[in-house]
């Protein structure tokens, strides 16, 4: 997820004509060469696509928590880590991933139809974020009456904007970009900075990027996972690691490292600063030291 956004399923169309020339080739006995996908992924690298100023996910520096992440695979894997650097935003899975320019794209929310996910290694949510001393540092869900007619700032177009539109808040909602390359433009700060100043009185972010950045700097923040809204779209999100589509054999790879080594994945989480939630987004998950 990344400047506030979730990276969400592409539309796409597909002409039977297409489909049925896939189930021919699939019972013509030329199927083996659709599974032969997998020669593509690199035998001498972990090849990963990253965002390089997406702190606190990624960066060129190495410093974000999918940085750790990838190391920690990598050093599994016995190889050395290698990335493809290309900004979070429109393009970003046409040019890296399915260019071959690398394997694996390490947060990737469940569900996107643009790469074959892997099994989940994290669950989060959206986070209402506010001044530890404001009146609204007791608020869990957006439908508080507390949150009337106050500024709310919100990333455009993510899930929270229709529970903001469904109770009424959107006319003094402050807008901040969905689609950005955060080495030019940096909404999440951007947010946190106009909360400080007052210009806002409540932020919503993904909360693996608000609540890793308030833990880091803005230590007079409280951020409150969004986990108690009655009505649809969910807030919390289970987070895979995406590869290119038919890479089966490399997603049952990956699988079996994500379950060996959960427990030091959710150690570099927990480190971070990530609020990790149970399976079905409804408390948070007991991370064993």
């Amino acid at each position: 997820m990344r400047s506030g956004m979730l990276k969400t399923p592409a539309l796409a169309t597909t002409s039977l004509a297409a489909a049925a020339g896939v189930l021919l080739l699939a019972f013509s006995g030329t199927a083996p060469a659709l599974a032969q996908t997998s020669d593509l992924v690199s035998k001498t690298a972990f090849r990963v696509c990253a965002d390089p100023a997406n702190l606190p996910m990624s960066d060129r520096s190495g410093a974000g928590f999918e940085n750790k992440i990838a190391e920690l695979i990598a050093s599994k894997l016995g190889l050395p880590l290698h990335y493809t650097w290309f900004p979070m935003a429109t393009g970003f899975v046409r040019k890296t991933l399915q260019a071959n320019a690398c394997d694996v794209v390490i947060g990737y929310a469940q569900g996107d139809e643009l790469v074959l996910n892997t099994n989940h290694y994290y669950t989060s949510a959206y986070v209402l974020i506010v001044a530890s001393n404001s009146p609204l540092a007791g608020v869990t869900t957006l439908s508080d009456p507390l949150l009337k007619d106050k500024r709310v700032g919100i990333v455009a177009g993510t899930p929270p904007a229709t529970h903001l539109a469904r109770n009424g808040l959107m006319p003094k909602a402050r807008g901040y970009h969905l689609m950005v390359d955060r080495r030019y433009e940096d909404p999440a700060d951007d947010m946190l900075a106009d909360l400080k100043s007052g210009a806002i009185d409540a932020a919503i972010l993904w909360g693996p990027i608000g609540a890793p950045l308030v833990r880091a700097s803005h230590p007079d923040l409280k951020v409150t996972p969004l986990l108690s809204e009655p009505t649809p779209p969910r807030l919390f999100y289970r987070i895979t690691m995406g590869v290119r589509q038919g890479e089966k054999v490399w997603e049952r790879k990956l699988n079996s490292l994500i379950r060996r080594n959960q427990s030091e994945i959710n150690a570099i989480l927990a480190k971070a600063g990530v609020p990790l939630l149970n399976d079905m987004g409804t408390g948070p998950l007991e991370v064993q030291d």
